[in-house]
């Protein structure tokens, strides 16, 4: 429960809790943008900003989710994260800014293989090949071969196989993990899936694509 707290804690005091058929009307609160403690670190944004800057987000989040996806990987000290759809690897660096701090390994998946070539030339610029393993192929059986337990996993892939991902992972998720969503507003059957089962908690963060970010109760 601690942990938990201290999660969705963090969470409500920077983003605000806001559920996706009731979106607030008050204009969004600043953040502070992310400033490099380690040289690592440095890297890492610069190749952050220079992907947003020529346009190389393909399909991505936006920086407010990347920051959100960072600081909660952070907070439950992840060691193994899961990513179902690497698109370029721009939300998987930001996975990374947490790893380097955790210690912990990105699996990410890619099902489009000139996307995957991108991502891991992003990974190699930014220095954290060492942290991403990049699996090619259909998330849908690939992950069926996942056997370690997972501390945050986040689907970011076809909208219509939502639940079935979150079907799959969820077994593996521990108990205080989050399983992360995004753009929920868009994939209804999974938002009536984590906030139907009493063995999950989920809020809402919707200040940038819509994320889901569900707690897999003790």
């Amino acid at each position: 429960m601690g942990r938990m707290v201290l999660v969705i804690g963090i969470l409500l005091a920077v983003v605000g809790e806001v559920f996706p058929q009731e979106r607030s009307t008050r204009e969004p609160l600043p953040s502070n943008p992310p400033v490099a403690q380690t040289e690592a670190e440095a890297k890492i944004l610069t190749i952050i900003e220079h992907m947003v800057k020529f346009n190389q987000t393909y399909l991505s989040v936006p920086p407010q989710d990347g920051q959100a996806l960072r600081l909660l990987t952070e907070a439950v000290d992840a060691k193994n994260v899961i990513e179902i759809g690497t698109s370029t690897g721009y939300s998987g660096l930001w996975f990374c800014l947490a790893l380097q701090k955790t210690g912990g390994h990105l699996t990410t998946f890619e099902i489009d293989h000139g996307r995957a070539s991108v991502a891991r030339g992003h990974f190699h610029d930014a220095g954290v090949e060492n942290l991403v393993t990049l699996v090619e192929g259909d998330a849908h059986e690939q992950v069926r071969k996942l056997k370690m337990p997972i501390d945050v996993a986040f689907i970011d892939a076809d909208k219509p196989g939502y639940v079935d991902y979150l079907n799959k992972v969820l077994p593996l998720v521990r108990p205080g993990g989050l399983i992360l969503a995004h753009n929920v507003d868009m994939v209804p059957d999974y938002v009536k899936a984590v906030t139907t089962n009493p063995g999950l908690e989920t809020i809402f963060y919707m200040q940038g694509g819509g994320l889901a970010v569900t707690l897999r109760k003790r």
